[in-house]
């Protein structure tokens, strides 16, 4: 894991590739490199930040050069070992062992063509001194992330957008659709950029720049085309086993010549990738959080200690447990400048805490069960919109008589929150609603009539665009499967946009690498022959990876109430930033601007003080938003930076 960087025919590309790799170091503390090479009356610059993780040896410095070809690349191959059997048995010969020089080889073979092949995460480019041409890579889930921005026939690409903007001098101008979208999200969609000229490579895509200015874009992977792959797998009667594929993905996301220890929620997920990884490397370390009591009680968070310990203590795990009682005053503005684009899930900052600790006792690589949700059907948003099918049938009198009364229900008390409350509410927002409507309006912050009050009423054609996209993402495909069409829109939109983006960047703002062998090219396949009917069942959400996994977990922990790796954002809000709430509301960038309407802010806080409803969620993704916004139209962009 690394971070990558470089120029293609842009003025002064070595000084710009040496600034943009230099805002990159955190991601690579372990070396650096630079790569220059002419290129028809320009040239090309690579840059690299290392993190060691495979080789550790100077073989697998990069830039990589060797015989006209060049690599800078993030990521990590988990079959590079398969791979490079294959190339030498063709007569290829290693210089060392790392995975970045079996990427290369693999290009030099097959080109483009090697790119489906790949099992891993990455995003790389690679130089063809013979040819002139430059091309990008990210791989196939959009695990690791690749921004570009394109200036006539230059380019500039990096890791991470904060580094495009310190290479065009902070003159980047914010793209008000991409801050809309991330309102009614929390989250800014992969397809979409918080800066108008840059973008993100799709994931599963190349690109291609050629010396003559041409640029060329393909594709190797499409979920689309997995996903009905699979519904015909499942027609088939094919019914894939779940348990050793998962164990065969855990195993090979073991590979690594440094430390590897896990999170462990307690929940199911962690708790069997932990167990999985015990059975591999016996006495593996896990990392679990807790909170401060009376925030955990007013939040009515589940107790996920005591699963977390019962697991460690069955597999033989050496847990640390990590209390976070952070001063989120001081972490708000840095973890807004890590997380390069305004994202308002705080469990980015229980990921950067647990990471910032794994670091600290000298580890460098950590597995997660991030994906496993989206993939198997595992949030109560599925279930949520399966029951809405059936409360839809209730006679339309008594489904309003039902709506007056929870409307009128509080959130909390002064002393906890009301959960059970707080779904009611949730779900009764959404229940009546058509099949995409509702599905977009279970997970998402605002309807359409709440967004269009939020914001300038200017950006109303906006505000149509935004929501005109999550209607066209959700509805391209070929599934007749209700709740497999749920997971491969997740698949396609939550996972990329926000869990994958927010662990990238906290990880690597702890030096850390995540993996995340749930969102592995062979799982991803497996999961989309279940049918919808396997994985939830009942009221069981993830029933087929649940039957699984009860191979090794004690049922406990398999059939446990779901957990939550969140944040106490109700006791937060209401003691720790209630003073920058009111000064964000009142004087903030967003509302002097007009961007943010001041009375449709006040009503939320009001309501939400008054406990009759729960914007702890959306204030918290205004103050992301805000700190964002004034990082990136001060010019120079530097008052987040001092701070983190």
């Amino acid at each position: 894991m690394c971070g990558i960087a470089g120029t293609y025919r842009w003025p002064d590309g070595k000084i710009v590739t040496d600034r943009l790799t230099d805002t990159l170091a955190h991601r690579g503390p372990d070396g650096a490199g630079r790569y220059g090479h002419p290129v028809g009356d320009g040239e090309v610059q690579l840059g690299h930040r290392r993190l060691s993780i495979i080789d550790l040896s100077e073989t697998g410095a990069q830039p990589m050069v060797k015989d006209n070809l060049v690599l800078t690349y993030n990521g990590e191959l988990y079959n590079a070992p398969e791979l490079r059997a294959e190339l030498e048995a063709a007569g290829v010969r290693f210089r060392g062992t790392s995975d970045t020089e079996v990427l290369l080889e693999a290009w030099r073979r097959w080109g483009t063509d090697c790119l489906p092949r790949l099992r891993g995460m990455f995003a790389f480019a690679v130089f063809d001194e013979r040819t002139g041409e430059l091309v990008l890579v990210r791989d196939q889930l959009g695990i690791k992330p690749l921004f570009l921005l394109r200036r006539g026939e230059g380019l500039v690409f990096a890791s991470e957008l904060k580094a495009l903007a310190a290479a065009t001098g902070g003159k980047l101008e914010v793209d008000h659709a991409a801050l809309v979208a991330s309102l009614l999200y929390y989250w800014v969609p992969d397809s979409r950029c918080a800066y108008r000229e840059a973008e993100k490579l799709p994931p599963g895509s190349w690109l291609r720049c050629r010396p003559d200015g041409r640029v060329e874009r393909g594709r190797f992977w499409n979920l689309k085309d997995v996903a009905a792959e699979g519904q015909e797998r499942a027609r088939a009667g094919e019914r894939p086993d779940l348990a050793a594929i998962v164990e065969e993905s855990t195993r090979q996301h073991l590979l690594a010549d440094v430390p590897v220890a896990t999170f462990l929620s307690g929940g199911l997920d962690s708790s069997w990738l932990t167990a999985l990884a015990a059975r591999h490397q016996p006495g593996i370390s896990a990392y679990t959080i807790g909170f401060r009591a009376e925030d955990a009680k007013f939040e009515a968070m589940p107790d996920d200690l005591r699963y977390a310990r019962q697991v460690a203590e069955q597999f033989g795990v050496d847990l640390h447990e990590i209390e976070i009682a952070p001063n989120v005053l001081d972490l708000l503005p840095q973890m807004t400048y890590h997380l390069d684009e305004p994202i308002g899930d705080p469990a980015a900052i229980n990921t950067f805490l647990i990471c910032q600790a794994a670091r600290e006792a000298g580890v460098k690589v950590m597995l997660s069960g991030m994906g496993a949700d989206e993939l198997f059907a595992g949030y109560r948003k599925h279930l949520a919109n399966l029951l809405a099918l059936r409360y839809q049938r209730v006679p339309r009198p008594l489904r309003r008589g039902v709506s007056a009364a929870v409307d009128r229900l509080p959130v909390a008390t002064s002393r906890r929150g009301l959960r059970s409350v707080r779904f009611a509410k949730r779900f009764l927002s959404f229940a009546d609603l058509p099949e995409e409507t509702a599905f977009r309006r279970s997970y998402t912050m605002y309807d359409q009539n709440e967004l269009l009050a939020l914001v300038d009423p200017d950006l109303a054609g906006t505000v149509d665009d935004v929501l005109t996209e999550h209607a066209d993402t959700y509805q391209d495909n070929e599934l007749d499967d209700f709740v497999n069409r749920m997971c491969l829109g997740d698949a396609r939109m939550f996972l990329p946009g926000l869990n994958l983006a927010y662990t990238d960047r906290s990880s690597m703002a702890a030096s850390t690498e995540v993996r995340v062998p749930y969102v592995d090219v062979e799982v991803v396949k497996a999961a989309f022959a279940v049918p919808g009917d396997r994985k939830i069942v009942g009221r069981q959400g993830k029933a087929v990876l649940k039957e699984a996994a009860t191979s090794i977990l004690p049922r406990e922990i398999v059939y446990r109430p779901k957990g939550l790796f969140s944040a106490p954002l109700r006791a937060w809000m209401s003691r720790d930033l209630a003073p920058l709430v009111r000064e964000v509301v009142n004087d903030g960038e967003l509302v002097r601007s007009g961007f943010l309407r001041r009375d449709a802010l006040n009503r939320m806080v009001a309501e939400d003080a008054a406990g009759q409803q729960d914007f702890s969620k959306h204030l918290w993704h205004v103050l992301t938003l805000e700190y964002w916004y004034r990082d990136a139209t001060s010019g120079s962009g530097q008052s987040t930076r001092q701070t983190a």
